[in-house]
């Protein structure tokens, strides 16, 4: 069966069929929620599945690939201050939004989006589709989500004290053991199991997308428990998507024209705009699991939101770029120009939904 090409990725992106997955799941916890024992089970299930999540991520992340990539530390350490620094700092900003515009339970939520780290196959996908620095992407996303799983928690006990979440020892001992000591695993046993795991990509990525939905229900049916979905109006949450669509409108002008400053080329600004406006579900969802236990349902609602309105936007953004790149693909950098990255940036567009 014929593969389709990357031109037409844009097009299916916006009816994305994971998304119809997540709203069902969600609507699944809203009609049957798991109540009593039955919660106890979905919670360690859940536990369970984000611990291989990570295992898998730990096996699958090639290190060679990953200090290749050091030699363009610039434009790592761009994206770095975007996703930890520049998004914080805009969530922050709209706390003024409160409580005119957002209840502070949303705002909650909008802030722990800004501290979660970038995504990795969608940053992939759309900076290959533009004809930018894929192997730069790779690399940039990857580092984005490492660092993130000791500086998310890290800065959540920083902004997130007295506002629904935050950090604490046991929140410690949560990360270490469900995110931290399975990445860790994973990367010690990849030289045994990393090319078996290769040539699964396609039941790999059943199995992480399982895993969120399974993350999803627990934490929807936990709040949906506690009552937490009659404290939202259909009108706030028209005022959360507004307040998203400027904080994505400002981070994609940040990055683009701010690496522009910087001297970037045209093709690691491509790589920087779509790594450093980007945030990534499946590594929030786990750990807002973690830092907000039974709010965590209304919690991780503005990331979902977020989610998808960046994959359409990007869509949108990579066709436009690609239509008015050059002949070839200019690949500045140390981090570009490797064929195995490039390879590697390709076979990611098929997980570009995550």
């Amino acid at each position: 069966m014929r593969r389709p090409p990357l031109t037409e990725l844009p097009s299916r992106l916006p009816v994305d069929g994971y998304l119809l997955a997540l709203v069902g799941t969600v609507a699944l916890a809203a009609l049957l929620p798991a109540r009593g024992p039955a919660a106890s089970v979905a919670e360690g299930a859940a536990t369970g599945a984000v611990a291989l999540l990570f295992f898998l991520y730990g096996a699958r992340l090639p290190p060679r690939e990953a200090m290749d990539g050091l030699r363009h530390w610039r434009l790592h350490l761009t994206v770095l201050a975007c996703t930890f620094v520049l998004f914080p700092v805009l969530g922050l900003a709209a706390r003024v939004l409160v409580p005119q515009v957002l209840p502070p339970t949303l705002y909650t939520g909008l802030l722990f989006l800004c501290l979660v780290p970038s995504t990795i196959q969608s940053s992939i996908a759309f900076t290959s589709l533009a004809r930018g620095n894929v192997a730069a992407a790779i690399c940039a996303g990857s580092f984005s989500s490492l660092v993130g799983i000791v500086v998310t928690p890290l800065l959540a006990s920083l902004v997130l004290h007295g506002n629904g979440g935050g950090f604490s020892a046991g929140s410690l001992v949560s990360i270490v053991c469900q995110l931290l000591l399975p990445f860790l695993a994973g990367q010690l046993l990849r030289r045994w199991i990393g090319d078996r795991l290769t040539r699964h990509k396609k039941a790999l990525g059943r199995v992480d997308r399982g895993s969120i939905l399974l993350v999803v229900y627990a934490a929807f049916s936990a709040g949906v428990v506690q009552g937490i979905w009659h404290q939202v109006s259909a009108p706030r949450l028209l005022c959360l998507l507004g307040a998203e669509a400027v904080l994505l409108a400002v981070m994609l002008s940040a990055t683009w024209y701010g690496s522009k400053r910087l001297g970037f080329h045209r093709a690691d600004r491509i790589a920087i705009t779509f790594a450093g406006s980007k945030k990534s579900l499946a590594a929030g969802l786990p750990m807002a699991g973690v830092l907000f236990g039974a709010q965590a349902g209304l919690a991780v609602l503005p990331l979902m939101v977020f989610h998808q309105m960046q994959l359409m936007v990007c869509a949108v953004l990579a066709k436009r770029f690609a239509a008015t790149a050059g002949p070839e693909p200019a690949v500045a950098g140390g981090a570009g120009g490797s064929p195995a990255a490039e390879v590697a940036g390709e076979a990611a567009v098929s997980g570009a939904r995550r």
